[in-house]
């Protein structure tokens, strides 16, 4: 758990509000999971449900991000004692909250739904990718802001440029996240020929989920970990910039791979092909 404040590690858990997380955001996960289903009939594929569970599933690792980001859930009650939270299991010494798989699909899944068809059918741009990208930003961050505003969870470390508890900086990373995911599912789905071959987005999730905070986020990280005197705030803070630039490096090649419609030249000047394939239900 590195560095973290003995009073972060006993704050009590708000109760209200863990309810408020809990059946709120599992609420609408399931809305977008009734969505995802009636969009893939509509459409025969099974793109959109699977795309809305990969993000559920992935949450599994969320441990692997906690201790990588700083981040702690609170699970002390109004006496001091753990065990308050409605957790399912616990990794790395940090117990996890039922929401954390709903939360996954809020955050994640959302473009899929809503700019998925745009994309596979070449009619979005890249001016609507970044327009995209700004409102995942803003999403994530008003969704992170609350809970880490309400005692439900924290970011501990040594961040610099927070929006009142939250690190800016995180909000970039998880927008930058949905839209390479989003991109890359795309293109899969443009390139298989079944069912069984869309569900490789179980594993796009976790390649672009660890790619985006691990890779792009690494020297982040690193610089929030340094070491006794090794560490310094001027760091976290050439760290913070460096990471949100690379963000924007990233969504700009992103928008090199969005598919062009059928007859429209690619960028080397020859015809796109109609890589568009029927899915089954």
């Amino acid at each position: 758990m590195g560095r973290m404040p003995p009073e972060v590690l006993m704050r009590e858990l708000d109760l209200t509000w863990q309810a408020v997380f809990t059946w709120a955001s599992w609420a609408i996960a399931m809305a977008m999971l009734v969505i995802a289903v009636r969009m893939g009939v509509k459409q025969r594929t099974p793109f959109y449900a699977l795309a809305v569970l990969a993000a559920g599933v992935a949450a599994f690792a969320e441990p692997l991000y906690d201790v990588a980001f700083d981040l702690w859930f609170y699970d002390v009650d109004a006496a001091g004692q753990a065990g308050a939270m409605w957790s399912h299991y616990s990794a790395f010494g940090v117990v996890q909250p039922n929401w954390s798989h709903s939360g996954y699909i809020i955050l994640y899944a959302a473009v899929a739904l809503y700019a998925g068809r745009r994309m596979y059918e070449g009619r979005l741009s890249r001016r609507g990718l970044f327009l995209i990208w700004a409102g995942e930003i803003t999403t994530s961050c008003v969704f992170e802001i609350i809970g880490t505003g309400t005692n439900v969870y924290a970011y501990y470390g040594p961040y610099e440029l927070r929006i009142g508890n939250y690190p800016a900086v995180i909000g970039v990373l998880e927008g930058t996240q949905t839209v390479l995911f989003t991109v890359l599912a795309v293109q899969i789905w443009r390139r298989v020929n079944s069912a069984w071959g869309l569900t490789s987005l179980f594993l796009a999730f976790p390649i672009t989920m660890f790619g985006a905070n691990f890779g792009i986020g690494s020297f982040l990280i690193i610089a929030l970990h340094l070491d006794g005197g090794e560490f310094s705030s001027t760091l976290v803070w050439l760290a913070t910039f460096l990471t949100m630039g690379l963000c924007f490096v990233a969504v700009r090649g992103a928008s090199l791979f969005l598919p062009t419609p059928t007859g429209v030249p690619d960028a080397d000047g020859a015809p796109a092909t109609d890589e568009r394939v029927s899915v089954p239900a």
